[in-house]
This record gives structure tokens, C-alpha cells and sequence, in this order.
């Protein structure tokens, strides 16, 4: 039998909704903020560009490397791409190509040319092992691939495994010409196609547009799976565009036409940072690129003189931007707002924020499946709310209890979301499918919160065993089926504890078979081989045995207790 579905209101449950025309739209916290969007401002991602550079064309898109590009010129080699991969390779509407790439010139040139010639992009960390790139271009289906120089020994370990047929290589200066220093390509790797082969090559072959639909598929982007495999969440054009416009009806302070300049340390391969990227191309804005935010010193140097407007970031950067003894050379003059996201922003983190800029970072909630932001705190608030925000427009969040019917005010549930940022679902996984969504269409996030008093969501605890490191999620079965490969274990658990720096880390408590010797070094070396390093456990720890239910389930809660 099919639940009833909650009452629609936007951060309300039954006892709390909201009046659309009326209370929706009057001022929160001192801004206005509109009870709905139009998801289908734009048909496509593409479209949206397509006015960006009719209104902007002269104007700065990208900066990276102390260089600019205008929309005009990303447009053009864009278009070389995308007319390239149509000629040469057949690439046709609905193919799927993968991206994996760090922040350079070469991410948005590319994704741009991989949507014009109608393709789906498959996100992929530049950072991945080989076992978890085999994964994902096997269940794309992905048959070509554009690779960072650095990645091809990963994809050089793999490719005869997967569908892929053509490599494309990006150096680091591909776009503006510039001979950067770049890590060479993996001499495994036989008939590799040169990116900037394909722009100089593209701009002298014919490309047909594609006429795309808000139902396109846009992105792939992959997230934590059950199984120890990652699941690809499937993101349309309209999904996107329907983000962008959320957050710009939003924040129209921070989305002011042709006035902002926006910095993109979050890795473009992560939907939050692409989310960002799109809404403010949208509106003319300039993105300065920061290939590695790890490096504190030359990411201050790309920023300091930049008059940057928004810094979206995790907590960690926010924490080594603030603690940074060069933080006082930074040109605060047109600053804006600090978006948290990916992870918990910690108060003190935030407090510290407030003393060098004046302002708090305003903490958002979202996810991979949710394209991504579901709730966002107002820039107009003064304090730092604890909260993870009110919903955006066109956004439902019910809270539910596990039979899917809403919790009584004040208790707290499941947040669960509607709006037309959600997925589509998940690729070719349609028992992934049914555990994600209530009968009534509403996306189940696995985080438990409650409703303040004046609306806003808080987050209280995780319904599902993620953990989040400096933002990225990590799931304990995936780190689980890896420990228990490497020789001498015969079962582990793996919980996430606090963490200063990444606000958690992962912990794994591990039993030895009888007579084993092996070592947390060899544990942590094996992980390595097979784990992104920010999913490596930090701290292996051995015991005779895991606390199990009667059925001999393994109690991850009772460690995490014990933590």
C-alpha cells in the first residue's frame, strides 16, 4: 500500500507548513527568497552557456595559471571538441565519455565540448586507483576518456578491462599553449590522442548542434554503494539547471550579473564545484581555477589579488585558509560569501572565519543524487546558525520515520527531499532504485535532522554509515571488502571517528586469522593499492573479536561508542 505523501512545504512537516503565495515569499532572515524556480529557464546546460556568452563574450570566464579566458574563446574551443568527437570518433547524442581531470582549462573546455556533440559526462576523481576506475568506466560503458597526464599509469593498469578505445591527454597548459611542466603519459598506453591535438584539429571540422532536452543525461556522477561499489547517480540537463537557478533565486546578494568572481578550489569532477561552476557562468562571472588547493601557498597567490566575491569550500579548507600566516595578503575587497559544503562546517572553524572577514561561512546541505544543494543558510544572517540551512525554492523536505510517514513537530527523521534537482535514479541499478525513493517519489538522503523553530534543517545524526573525510564521502563496506582481501584478516568493521584536520577519519577494527602476523602497515599499504588516498584507514586497529547481533550481524554502532 502506497503512503500518503507529506504535505507539500518547503522545510515544514504537516504541523509546520508553509503558506506558497503568501509566507514563502516574504522576507527570511532579510532576504526574499521565492517559493519556486524555473526549471526550464534554459532547455539544456548548453543553452544556459550559449546566453552567457552572447551576454559576456568579451568578458573573463576562467582564470588559472596567472592567464584568462573569455567566454567567447572557452566557447570556441569548446566547440572544437565537441566537433572533433563527432568527426572522428562518431560521438552521438546519449554516449558517455569519461572526465578525469583536476581544475584546469582543460575541465571546462571539455565539458562543454562533451555536452555540445550530446554526450554524458562520467565524473571521475584524477586520484582514483585503478580497481575503482575499472568500476566506473566499465559501468558508464564509457568508450572514450579524457585523462590528466598525471592519472594514465591508473588507466594504463586497466584499460584492457574496460570499454575504452580512445584516450585523450591533457597537459597542464592545454587551452592557452602554455608549456607547463606536465607528468608524461604512461609509455603502457599505445595510440593516445593529444587534447591540444583535438582543439587544433577541431576548429577546421564541421559540428552539427545537438538539439538537447532538459531530459538529457548530463552528468554521471558516482557515489557510495552498498556493496563496496559505487553507484552512478544519473543528473540531467534539467537537473542542473534547475540547481543553478535554486541557488541563484536564492542568493541573488552573491549573483549579480557580470560583477562576480568566484573561486573554484573544489575539484570540478565533485558536483558541488560543477554546480557552482554553471550557476555562475550563468550570470558572467569570473571563476578563478585552483588545479591544487592543497598547496596553501599557491593557492594564495591565485586568490590574493583576485577581488574575489564567493569562496565555496569544505571545512578543512576554510580551517587551513584561516590558520595561514599569508591570510592577511588576501584582497577581501570584494568579498561576498563563504559557502560551506560537502562536510560539517565546525563552529570554530567558522568563528575564526568570521574574525579575519567579518562574516560567518554559510553552511549548505546537499548530496551527489540532489545535483547537489538541497538547503543553503541566507547571506543575511548574522550568526553562525548551526543549521544546515533553509530548503531552496521548488525544494520539499519532509522528515520521516522508518515506515516513510512524517515525524511529529519537534522529533526528529529521515530528511527526505523532493524538487527537480533530484537524480533520475541510479544507472542500471533499479534495486538501488527502490531502497532510494518512498513510494511517493521522495529521494531518501540516509541523514536524520530535525526543523528549528524558525524552519531551518539540522542535521542530528547519519542514518547510513558514511563517513565524510575533508568532504568526500566514504563508505565502510567498500573499505571493509578491501581490508578483508589482504592476507591474514578474516573480518574487520570500519566506523568513522573525529578528526581535527578532516573532521573524520576512518578507523578499522580488524581480526586477525589464527597464526596471522600481518601488520597495520601491511593493512594500510594494501589499501593503498586499492583505496583514493582519502579513503586509506588511518588507524588499523586489532581485536579479537567484533561485537555482533544475535543473527551475527556486525554492530558498527557499538564501536563507534567505544571510540
Amino acid at each position: 500500500m502506497r503512503h500518503l505523501a507529506p504535505p507539500r512545504g518547503r522545510g515544514r512537516n504537516q504541523q509546520l507548513t508553509l503558506n506558497r503565495e503568501e509566507d514563502m515569499n516574504k522576507p527570511i532572515h532579510g532576504a526574499s527568497i521565492p517559493a519556486q524556480i524555473d526549471a526550464d529557464a534554459y532547455p539544456s546546460v548548453v543553452a544556459l552557456f550559449d546566453k552567457a556568452v552572447a551576454a559576456f563574450g568579451d568578458q573573463p570566464a576562467f582564470e588559472c595559471f596567472g592567464r584568462t579566458m573569455t567566454y567567447a574563446e572557452i566557447d570556441a574551443a569548446a566547440t572544437a571538441v565537441a566537433a572533433w568527437l563527432q568527426t572522428r570518433l562518431g560521438v552521438r547524442r546519449g554516449d558517455r565519455i569519461a572526465l578525469m581531470c583536476p581544475n584546469v582549462f582543460a575541465f571546462p573546455i571539455a565539458m562543454l565540448g562533451i555536452v555540445r556533440a550530446g554526450a554524458a559526462q562520467v565524473n571521475v576523481n584524477p586520484l582514483y586507483t585503478p580497481r575503482e576506475l575499472a568500476h566506473q568506466l566499465n559501468d558508464a560503458g564509457a568508450k572514450t576518456i579524457i585523462i590528466f597526464g598525471g592519472s594514465t599509469p591508473t588507466l594504463a593498469e586497466i584499460i584492457d578491462e574496460t570499454p575504452v578505445t580512445t584516450a585523450i591527454t591533457v597537459d597542464l597548459g592545454d587551452g592557452i599553449g602554455l608549456p607547463i611542466p606536465s607528468p608524461a603519459v604512461d609509455g603502457r598506453l599505445a595510440d593516445t590522442v593529444r587534447f591540444a591535438d583535438v582543439l587544433a584539429e577541431g576548429r577546421d571540422l564541421p559540428f552539427e548542434p545537438v538539439a538537447l532536452e532538459g531530459t538529457d543525461i548530463l552528468f554521471f556522477q558516482y557515489t557510495g554503494g552498498t556493496t563496496g561499489l559505487s553507484k552512478g547517480a544519473v543528473l540531467s540537463h534539467r537537473n542542473l539547471v534547475a540547481n543553478t537557478e535554486q541557488f541563484k533565486a536564492f542568493l541573488p546578494e552573491a549573483t549579480e550579473p557580470g560583477r562576480e568572481a568566484l573561486v573554484l578550489a573544489l575539484p570540478l569532477y565533485h558536483i558541488f564545484g560543477l554546480m557552482m561552476m554553471l550557476a555562475y557562468a550563468s550570470v558572467g562571472a569570473r571563476s578563478i581555477l585552483i588545479p591544487n588547493p592543497r598547496d596553501m601557498d599557491g593557492f594564495i597567490d591565485a586568490i590574493k589579488d583576485a577581488k574575489f566575491s564567493v569562496l565555496p569550500a569544505v571545512n578543512t579548507l576554510f580551517q587551513g585558509l584561516s590558520a595561514h600566516p599569508r591570510f592577511g595578503e588576501i584582497d577581501l575587497s570584494n568579498y561576498k560569501i563563504a559557502i560551506g559544503g560537502g562536510s560539517a562546517v565546525i563552529p570554530a572553524t567558522s568563528e575564526k572565519w568570521k574574525a579575519l572577514t567579518g562574516h560567518h561561512i554559510k553552511e549548505g546541505y546537499g548530496l551527489s543524487e540532489t545535483s547537489p544543494i538541497l538547503c543553503l543558510n541566507p547571506i543575511a544572517g548574522a550568526e553562525f546558525s548551526g543549521a544546515c540551512g533553509l530548503p531552496l525554492p521548488s525544494t520539499d523536505i519532509a522528515l520521516l520515520d522508518d515506515e516513510g510517514r512524517p515525524v511529529a513537530e519537534g522529533e526528529a527523521g529521515e530528511i527526505c527531499a523532493r524538487g527537480p534537482q533530484v537524480m533520475q535514479g541510479y544507472w542500471n541499478n533499479e534495486q538501488a532504485n527502490a531502497a532510494a525513493f518512498t513510494d511517493y517519489g521522495y529521494f531518501r538522503t540516509g541523514d536524520i535532522g530535525v526543523f528549528t523553530e524558525d524552519g531551518f534543517v539540522k542535521i542530528v545524526d547519519r542514518k547510513k554509515d558514511m563517513i565524510l573525510v575533508s568532504g568526500f564521502n566514504v563508505y565502510p563496506n567498500e573499505v571493509e571488502a578491501t581490508v578483508t582481501a589482504c592476507a591474514g584478516i578474516a573480518e574487520c568493521a570500519c566506523i568513522g571517528v573525529p578528526d581535527e584536520k578532516s573532521g573524520e577519519a576512518v578507523r578499522v577494527y580488524a581480526v586477525k586469522t589464527p597464526g596471522a602476523t600481518v601488520s597495520e602497515a601491511d593493512v594500510i599499504a594494501h589499501c593503498r593499492k586499492e583505496l583514493a588516498g582519502y579513503k586509506v584507514p588511518k588507524q588499523i586497529v586489532f581485536i579479537d573479536a567484533l561485537p555482533k547481533s544475535n543473527v551475527g550481524k556486525i554492530l558498527r554502532r557499538e564501536l563507534r561508542t567505544q571510540a
